[in-house]
């Protein structure tokens, strides 16, 4: 990232014309006897005062204000002035401090750095490089401003981002459909929870998220389900219904999926590349620091015979860290420890080295992973989402799965990261806190890395008999088209160990009020059952497949609603209330918090507790 000083003193010097030395020693010169001439009369001594000697604090400033008289004196004020703008300026552009968080400012002495084995843009440092004497430097927190290389441990400065850059996926509302015209539904099915933590850290921070960032899907699927495990084969399909607490001429459906999981110990080994943004736009604490300790965190879940290699990029990508058995735990964290952020975010070179570097971990029955770790500010390379969704798309072929942890905010590139887990057969976390970090990394972490599933998708066709309208609510960006779900060469989404999916619809009964009218020349309704809302169907690839296999199954009219459905139904709505949909009425966040206690049930991790607490900030910023 260039320094706007830089640019401007380049500017001032290519202006200015070139010294003359000639020129400059008379101008001096004639600037020296000038000084000398002003300083009193030319012909007599300067007058000597009668004024009696001052003592104490006045004769100290007696003695200061006659020694600026002298040359000496003038250049040492002079200097001591220069060191205290140098001092000030930097703290005064960092703005006011914190007031409620600032310590005292103690001057401590702290060498710089004092290792010779460090990385420079990824790259294993070949020569030693001394330790610099040491520098009185400030205790108070983001002071210091010395611009580190990237890759090295320095005293780096905080840069925060000029601007929002946000970009977040997103597409419209999913539209009412009429079940005699349109009576199928297909969607690929998304794990993702990236828009959860996003929509999270936007209301702790007090501030309502962007709509674009609020995907409901991902919301709903944030939180563990009480489903039944399957009992055989990959998944159990998991159905309920219930009056929509919003609109009381529809209800809800609950499609669900629950993924096996399969014993820890028989899991394959797993070659884990760390591929991590190191550039200047990192180098804030809840970007690389929390991503190091991130990392650490799931380090404590590997096994001695998983790999680990890291690959940093920035303005260019280099190999951190040689792959390395998971147990040398030590030489894994002294890698990422020395990681720094500086430079442009040449995201092509980093992904091009961690799938070389994947591909030469590889062994048979391994399972591979790249997990990128970034903002996902891609300025250098590819940096455009459809380039990055072709490119990744050749790459996953190979074997090697992608997945994407998002850190910080300001330049949070969602897009991007949506287009790179979604074509590269993995999932997409937002990390904003440790034990978000703790959820994704270690709680979860054998769905994040072990597929028992690829291409997934869900279709289901609407009995217009029982069924007028409909509405999937979420999934915008999975939508797919009806002809897509037989296509096995179509990419869907991809489920990890032990994971589930959650999927509502709003469906309208016949005989209830509707939104649509009905066409003058509508074409016959086909004659179907009675006691079917519909028809379920799945497809999905085992792992290492190219042939998908086929689960379906009727949907009955007699479904009843459970507390799990209960609990999503007011997720669903809390994530409409912050898109402002117009669908809920007077509904309002009062009725979601109600709603979601009600519903709580059991909560090991404080997950719906945390949801609860979101709610009812929602509501008081709302007012």
């Amino acid at each position: 990232m260039s320094d706007e000083f830089d640019d401007l003193k380049r500017a001032f010097d290519s202006a200015m014309p070139a010294p003359d030395a000639a020129k400059r020693a008379a101008n001096l010169a004639l600037a020296q006897e000038n000084f000398a001439a002003l300083q009193g009369s030319p012909s007599a001594p300067r007058p000597i005062s009668d004024a009696p000697k001052m003592g104490g604090f006045g004769k100290g400033l007696r003695t200061m204000f006659d020694a600026l008289s002298s040359k000496a004196g003038l250049t040492a004020t002079t200097a001591l002035a220069a060191f205290g703008l140098v001092m000030v300026l930097p703290v005064l552009q960092d703005g006011p401090p914190d007031v409620f968080t600032q310590e005292p400012a103690v001057m401590i002495e702290a060498p710089i750095m004092e290792q010779a084995e460090d990385f420079a843009v990824g790259a294993i440092a070949q020569d030693a490089v001394p330790a610099p004497a040491p520098r009185m430097m400030s205790k108070q927190a983001n002071r210091t401003r010395v611009a580190p290389t990237a890759g090295l441990v320095a005293d780096a400065p905080m840069i925060m981002p000029e601007a929002n850059t946000e970009a977040f996926a997103s597409a419209p509302e999913n539209s009412l459909k009429v079940t005699s015209e349109t009576p199928v539904s297909t969607f690929s099915v998304d794990v993702d929870t990236a828009s959860y933590a996003i929509v999270r850290a936007s209301l702790m921070n007090g501030q309502f998220p962007q709509k674009a960032a609020v995907r409901i899907e991902e919301m709903v699927n944030y939180f563990p389900y009480d489903y039944a495990a399957p009992e055989s084969g990959a998944f159990a399909t998991s159905l309920a219904m219930m009056q929509t607490p919003w609109n009381e001429n529809t209800q809800l459906l609950r499609i669900a999926l629950q993924g096996e999981m399969p014993e820890i110990e028989a899991r394959p080994p797993l070659n884990l590349v760390f591929l991590i943004d190191t550039s200047g736009s990192m180098n804030q604490p809840n970007k690389l620091p929390l991503l190091k300790q991130s990392l650490r965190l799931m380090l404590g879940q590997l096994r001695a015979q998983d790999q680990v290699a890291i690959v940093a990029y920035a303005g260019s990508a280099g190999q951190v860290l040689e792959p390395t058995a998971a147990s040398e735990r030590d030489v894994i964290l002294g890698a990422l420890d020395r990681l720094a952020a500086g430079g442009g975010t040449n995201g092509q070179a980093g992904l091009q080295q961690a799938y070389a570097l994947a591909d030469q971990m590889q062994e048979e029955g391994d399972v591979s992973r790249v997990l990128l770790a970034t903002d996902g500010d891609f300025n250098v390379g590819l940096s455009n989402p459809d380039t990055l969704k072709d490119y990744i798309a050749e790459k996953r072929d190979s074997g090697t799965f992608l997945s994407v942890l998002g850190f910080g905010r300001g330049n949070l590139d969602d897009a991007t990261m949506q287009a790179l887990a979604q074509n590269g057969n993995g999932q997409a976390s937002y990390i904003d806190s440790l034990p978000e970090a703790q959820k994704v990394l270690v709680d979860q972490l054998t769905g994040v890395l072990f597929p028992i599933a690829s291409d997934v998708k869900v279709q289901v066709e609407f009995n217009p008999a029982t069924v007028a309208e409909y509405r999937l609510i979420g999934y915008e960006t999975r939508a797919l088209a009806r002809e897509d779900f037989n296509n096995d060469k179509v990419d869907a989404g991809d489920i990890g160990a032990g994971h589930q999916v959650t999927a509502l619809y709003e469906v309208t009964p016949v005989g209830n009020e509707t939104q649509v009218d009905a066409l003058r020349y509508n074409a016959e309704t086909s004659d179907g059952p009675n006691d079917e809302l519909g028809f379920f169907k799945l497809r999905y690839k085992a792992p290492g497949q190219a042939e998908s296999q086929l689960i379906e199954k009727a949907i009955p009219t007699t479904l009843a609603p459970d507390r799990e459905l209960e609990f999503a139904a007011a997720i669903s709505g809390f994530g409409e209330l912050l898109r402002g949909s117009e669908r809920l009425g007077v509904w309002s966040y009062s009725d979601a918090v109600s709603m979601a206690t009600a519903s709580r049930g059991e909560d090991t991790f404080g997950y719906r507790a945390e949801a609860i607490r979101l709610m009812r900030l929602a509501a008081s910023l709302s007012e």
